[in-house]
């Protein structure tokens, strides 16, 4: 080629590639790209390392979820006892148990976690293996009765409802026939027989106990010839208190009790000469007690 045409093809050459190097893409670390022109079929193929994060595929945690047992659902509790609001959760993971006493429209966190944050010193967190964040109430009382939330920390929270309904137990010191008695008349050297009804209690396993005035009967020895005597009945017990060869030193208060929940007291009143049966049927209408233990003291 003569030196007039090389200086021809250069001066093309030049040109075509002042057209074609704008069209050359810019790169960034990461891209891999092919690109095809019309001089070559491929003018640039590279591969930088990657420094993008991999997206790894991870198996899900399973979700904690309650024990089914309906039977918790719903909790009754006598007056002064003790009663545990069961929560059994499964698969709980990194996740907190809280339970939150609901009023109305408010809540009122007691435990998170097992760290009890009520004020009121009653509540608990009573932890049980392997599963049974129970909630420990002691001594309840009626206003402890309404819903609590046994509460899991996912978002939204899982919760679940226990009812707690608080029974007040029934003592009644009653007549032959059942009925409540206020006085009740006997001869010297009779017999002291008083009835004792306890009723409306869940759980009867506490003692019923008598006082005449403020001195225990159940287990008195000094006095001789008291007895009682005491069966459970299908929602509470029936308590009988004997006393042989009343005198005057046997009239006076006689309370019943359920250990200190509940109180029924009766007024005996033990005579010398009068007719018992005649007092007590006047009692039903216009007998004043004040006036029997003035009989009493004078005859």
């Amino acid at each position: 080629m003569t030196p007039a045409g090389l200086l021809v093809f250069c001066s093309l050459l030049t040109r075509t590639l002042c057209v074609i190097a704008p069209q050359l893409p810019d790169f960034k670390t990461g891209d891999k790209k092919v690109v095809n022109g019309p001089f070559w079929h491929e003018v640039f193929t590279e591969t930088y390392e990657d420094h993008e994060e991999d997206i790894s595929t991870t198996t899900s945690e399973p979700l904690p979820f309650f024990e089914d047992d309906a039977s918790t659902n719903n909790v009754t509790a006598q007056l002064g006892s003790r009663v545990y609001l069961h929560c059994r959760v499964h698969d709980l993971g990194e996740k907190t148990i809280s339970w939150v006493r609901r009023r109305s429209e408010e809540l009122h966190l007691l435990s998170f976690g097992r760290h009890t944050y009520s004020a009121d010193s009653r509540y608990s967190l009573a932890f049980e293996q392997p599963n049974d964040w129970r909630l420990l109430i002691q001594y309840v009382s009626e206003r402890d009765e309404g819903y609590y939330e046994c509460q899991i920390s996912t978002h939204p929270p899982v919760v679940r409802k226990v009812h707690l309904t608080v029974v007040v137990p029934k003592v009644e010191i009653v007549d032959e026939r059942g009925r409540p008695l206020q006085d009740k008349f006997y001869k010297e050297g009779s017999i002291i027989e008083l009835r004792c009804v306890v009723s409306e209690v869940p759980q009867p396993t506490r003692q019923v106990s008598w006082k005449h005035g403020n001195r225990m009967l159940n287990y008195d020895t000094k006095r001789g010839g008291v007895s009682v005597k005491t069966e459970a009945t299908s929602n509470g017990a029936l308590s009988r208190l004997y006393i042989a060869n009343a005198n005057r030193n046997d009239s006076g208060n006689y309370t019943c009790s359920l250990a200190d929940v509940a109180t029924s007291a009766v007024s005996v009143h033990v005579l010398r000469g009068e007719n018992p049966l005649a007092m007590q049927r006047g009692s039903a209408s216009c007998f004043y007690p004040s006036i029997a233990v003035l009989v009493t003291f004078i005859s």
